[in-house]
């Protein structure tokens, strides 16, 4: 990768100094070039025409003064182009080095107004027009929807008007705020601030810091609000909402709630109802943040009954929110009614129609993947269970499954049948417990199939919108250009008028042509920066989902072996420990990285299970240095595990006598730690003999694994891990790894 990296680098610069080159080639043809001088005028009465743009193929930009004139670079065989909404476009070829008068036909200063005027019309409706279509679709096709913005930037033209290009570019944010694409919207909010400051935008941009976790940002993004004077009052709540979110963010619950109380002072007295629910909401959850129980339960009330008086989608959303809250307090019998009351709400609410919404009221957006019936019975069931009201829990959890599945939730399916599983464990039911819990591994292997397929559209799902978001960038640099290009053309008059010198032009000329490359080669950094993260991501998401399913497998056979041999007390057993195993690895399996001690504890109990099935095989042994701090240490989640898996599966399995694995940590220094797993095993060398070509290609891919996701981590973290593997004897018998981990 850092090779592919440094040749683009040199690509670079082989087309920086390319260029150059050409620049320098423009320079030397200037020789042939001359000033072409003219003027451009009515035919009918001769009138002078001001402000028409003058343009030749090689780049050349020029307008004409209040006498109709202008002057501009050409030579001969070049196309001069004569432009103005006023009347038809004329071209014509530079044949010798002459003055040249452009007569137009049916020109009057009437008509050039008009023209002007209903020009400028056509295109803020055309503009608008866009805008408003774009908008239709922000929720529903994103692709249709920044094709409609990017066909209103164009609509302005290459000088067009810096406040509409600050709404088509607000516009433009809003829909990646909505589909959670953060740094786009970040990018075209900020692009558009530098267009035109809006108060509206600013209040955008910083909800998008919120989002995206930036709270220092969103803070000084809020506070510069402070400042602007005359600002209409659900805007003024929408700023002490945000400065609320944000100091909720950074912990400083004192801040947050003075600055809610502020909003909500100002909702009260603007009469600004929705604001006021969502206001008392937020300041329980900050005083339930910070420990307070009776204010937190205080504003909830005031929260569901304010609630109540708006759209039931709101009220149900609220319920929730108070029966997570009941939760966590261990309020079960309260949360409990509190779900009950809100499915009861879900079934009053209006049913889907064919086109996604309700019939008679919005479309219930709010509740996807949130607020469903099959959460909330699983919720339920959780409540039940917590009380040890296993019996009540059951048929909140069966109901919590069907639903889940006929909504195809695998997510939830998953947890409930999990859980379910759990229950009939906890019951004694081992049978149905056992049941159940394949179920459960056949809905994991369904999720994981269904997450590739999700990581391989999201990845060409990027592809699309970096493709659609580079015709904007690029129209937003053609503009720049024009505008510079137009700038350019005012002071080349100038500079004539004052006797043209033309080795200047040149000079600034090449300034120009150096900017350009050096931003266009920072925008290309950028951007393979921006694509080598997201690839990386991509990558590590698709090798964590790739998980070896052949251990749950053998795992389920030796609990079967137990149940045939009546040894109900070491199958539950078993599948106690292997339920703890699998739901870890489950819930690290999103993380980059996770604390060296969970991943102690992960490996401890991994070796005890495969201890109980080859008891007679090996002993073993952990030992981890007094001295090492586990919790400062994090490494990515089961990377160990395949190395113990080989060396117990592929070393020790095949000794004729009893072996010896051997698995310790040492401090190294205070920034780096070392993990060494040691078996006096039959060696990688016989190993190799005795594997069928199907296990030496099982191997190959998950070793293979391995090391993509240690180079990739590498990568991305700075050569955080290093792994080496050796012969622990002369003889090729045992095998050594040692891994090196380092702190930051």
């Amino acid at each position: 990768m850092q090779i592919r990296y440094t040749s683009k680098i040199a690509a670079l610069f082989i087309l920086f100094f390319l260029a150059c080159f050409l620049v320098q080639s423009q320079v030397t043809r200037t020789n042939a070039t001359f000033i072409v001088k003219g003027s451009v005028k009515g035919k009918e009465r001769l009138t002078p025409i001001s402000g028409v743009e003058v343009t030749t193929r090689s780049g050349g930009y020029t307008i004409t003064n209040g006498l109709g004139e202008f002057r501009i670079q050409a030579f001969i065989g070049e196309e001069i182009i004569v432009q103005s909404p006023a009347f038809e476009t004329v071209r014509y070829i530079v044949k010798k080095d002459e003055d040249i008068d452009v007569l137009v036909e049916g020109y009057t200063e009437q008509n050039f107004e008009k023209s002007k005027e209903s020009k400028k019309r056509t295109t803020i409706s055309m503009h608008q027009t866009y805008l408003d279509s774009a908008n239709y679709y922000k929720k529903t096709d994103i692709q249709k929807s920044i094709d409609f913005i990017t066909k209103s930037i164009e609509q302005l033209g290459r000088r067009g008007n810096k406040k509409q290009l600050s709404v088509s570019l607000t516009t433009l944010g809003e829909v990646y705020l909505y589909h959670k694409q953060y740094d786009l919207a970040i990018d075209n909010f900020r692009d558009a601030m530098e267009a035109q400051k809006t108060t509206r935008t600013a209040i955008l941009l910083g909800n998008t810091y919120l989002k995206k976790g930036e709270y220092a940002n969103a803070e000084s993004t809020f506070l510069a609000l402070k400042k602007v004077k005359n600002m209409v009052a659900f805007q003024t709540v929408q700023l002490y909402e945000g400065l609320g979110d944000t100091y909720k963010g950074l912990g400083q619950v004192d801040k947050a709630v003075t600055n809610y109380n502020q909003s909500l002072a100002i909702a009260k007295k603007n009469q600004i109802t929705p604001k006021l629910t969502d206001l008392n909401s937020k300041i329980a959850d900050a005083y339930a943040a910070d420990d307070k129980s009776v204010e937190a339960n205080a504003y909830f009330g005031n929260s569901l009954k304010l609630a109540k008086r708006e759209a039931p989608q709101r009220a149900i959303q609220e319920k929730e929110k108070v029966a997570d809250f009941y939760n966590k307090k261990s309020r079960f019998d309260e949360e409990i009614e509190l779900r009950k009351q809100t499915l009861n709400d879900l079934e009053q609410l209006p049913k889907p129609t064919a086109d996604g919404g309700t019939s008679g009221s919005e479309p219930g957006s709010i509740f996807k993947d949130t607020i469903t019936t099959q959460r909330i019975n699983y919720k339920i069931a959780n409540a039940y269970i917590a009380q040890n009201k296993l019996d009540e829990a059951i048929p909140y959890l069966q109901q919590s499954i069907k639903e889940a599945d006929s909504d195809d939730d695998l997510v939830v399916q998953k947890d409930a049948t999990r859980k379910l599983s759990e229950v009939f464990k906890y019951k004694g039911d081992f049978t149905k417990a056992l049941e159940t819990y394949q179920k459960y591994v056949a809905v994991v292997d369904t999720l994981y199939i269904r997450k590739e397929q999700e990581i391989s559209r999201a990845a060409r799902f990027n592809r699309e919108i970096t493709s659609k978001q580079n015709r904007i960038s690029g129209l937003e640099k053609e503009r720049e250009l024009s505008e510079s290009k137009y700038d350019l053309a005012i002071t080349s008059e100038k500079l004539v008028q004052e006797n043209y010198k033309r080795q200047k032009w040149v000079i600034y000329s090449l300034i120009f042509g150096l900017l350009l490359m050096a931003l266009a080669a920072f925008f290309f950094y950028r951007s393979n920066k921006q694509q080598k993260l997201a690839n990386n991501l991509l990558a590590l998401k698709s090798l964590r989902s790739q998980m070896n399913p052949h251990f749950i497998f053998n795992a389920l056979n030796s609990v079967n072996n137990y149940i045939a041999k009546s040894d109900e007390r070491s199958a539950n057993r078993y599948l106690s420990e292997f339920s703890t195993l699998m739901r870890s690895v489950l819930e690290n399996s999103e993380e980059d990285f996770i604390p060296l001690s969970k991943e102690l504890e992960l490996l401890e109990l991994y070796v005890k299970l495969e201890h109980s099935r080859f008891p007679d095989k090996f002993d073993y042994d952990i030992k981890v240095d007094e001295h090492i701090d586990v919790n400062a240490f994090q490494i990515p989640p089961m990377l160990l595990q395949p190395y113990i898996e080989n060396a117990i599966w592929h070393g020790l399995r095949y000794k004729e006598t009893k072996g010896f694995l051997k698995i310790e940590l040492k401090q190294r220094d205070k920034e780096i730690v070392e993990i060494e797993i040691k078996d006096n095993g039959i060696g990688r060398k016989k190993s190799a003999e005795l594997k069928t070509m199907n296990q030496k290609k099982q191997k190959s891919k998950g070793m293979g694994n391995i090391k993509k996701r240690i180079g990739i981590l590498n990568d991305m973290y700075k050569d955080k891990v290093d792994v080496s593997i050796a012969d622990l004897e002369e003889d090729a018998t045992g095998t050594w790894v040692r891994l090196t981990l380092k702190k930051d």
